[in-house]
């Protein structure tokens, strides 16, 4: 219904951003790749920057650019899990579960940081984020039911990430009635959403599965409204837009993942040839 107001982008996140034009788009909802997480094997990839700090000031310099082409009550939906230092390795085993964690590579231990210690990558980059102009509305704690098994035994197995809700402006665009939660209750800070795997032929996973990101669309736009999600992955962020009557806008460095998004956006119809 809306393939022909809506985009695909094959390239690099920042260049395309600032090429778009001032106050367009709605509201953001998206995932960067983490820091020292995965290796995606091409040039100019995010996540793999010396430290972490070089990842955050990375990450956050664009979000000044998704704060230029937001419009002025709109809203940015952030997903961002954190990580461990590497303990000193300097590469990460292969784990038969999830054939894409293997590395070859990872960087240090940051600065200040000591082995084995929980980096705290989301709220440090919250904070460079608020501290760049944009409003820290909300944390959202995405508790995963299905959380994959980790092989450690000192410390208590992660089952959640982080979305946070930040807006360019004091007053913004919040649907409140548009998602309810148990008793049709407002909805909470606690979203218990299952994991869902995309593409397993090709190593890739799914950052957010749709059912974390509707309720972000619902929430913070109406039918018709642009959606973007500048590190579109499988195209999850543009499917949900589509089945909820929002146009898109999706840009996607890797050319293997711009064409898992492009064949699943066409076979929904939401993207014309």
């Amino acid at each position: 219904m809306l393939a022909d107001e809506s985009v695909l982008v094959q390239g690099d996140a920042q260049a395309v951003l600032r090429a778009m034009p001032s106050k367009v788009v709605q509201t953001v909802v998206t995932s960067p790749p983490y820091w020292s997480l995965r290796d995606y094997g091409i040039g100019g990839q995010v996540g793999l920057e010396a430290s972490v700090f070089d990842f955050i000031d990375r990450v956050a310099e664009l979000f000044d650019d998704v704060q230029r082409v937001l419009r002025d009550d709109g809203t940015l939906w952030l997903n961002i899990g954190d990580s461990y230092t590497s303990g000193g390795r300097t590469w990460r085993a292969p784990d038969k579960k999830n054939v894409a964690r293997a590395m070859s590579t990872r960087p240090g231990t940051p600065e200040g940081l000591k082995s084995k210690d929980l980096i705290g990558v989301p709220w440090r980059l919250a904070f460079a984020l608020q501290e760049r102009g944009w409003y820290l509305r909300s944390e959202i704690i995405w508790n995963k039911p299905n959380a994959q098994p980790e092989s450690v035994r000192d410390r208590p197995t992660r089952s959640h990430e982080t979305v946070f809700l930040l807006t360019k402006s004091e007053h913004y665009r919040y649907d409140v009635d548009a998602v309810r939660g148990p008793n049709d209750r407002r909805l909470r800070t606690v979203w218990d959403v299952p994991t869902q795997r995309v593409g397993e032929a090709s190593g890739h996973f799914a950052t957010f599965p749709s059912t974390l990101v509707e309720p972000c669309v619902a929430l913070g736009s109406e039918p018709g409204d642009l959606v973007m999600d500048p590190f579109l992955g499988s195209g999850t962020t543009a499917l949900v837009a589509g089945s909820l009557q929002r146009r898109f806008a999706g840009i996607e460095l890797n050319p293997e993942y711009f064409e898992m998004s492009r064949a699943r956006l066409l076979k929904a119809g939401f993207l014309n040839l």
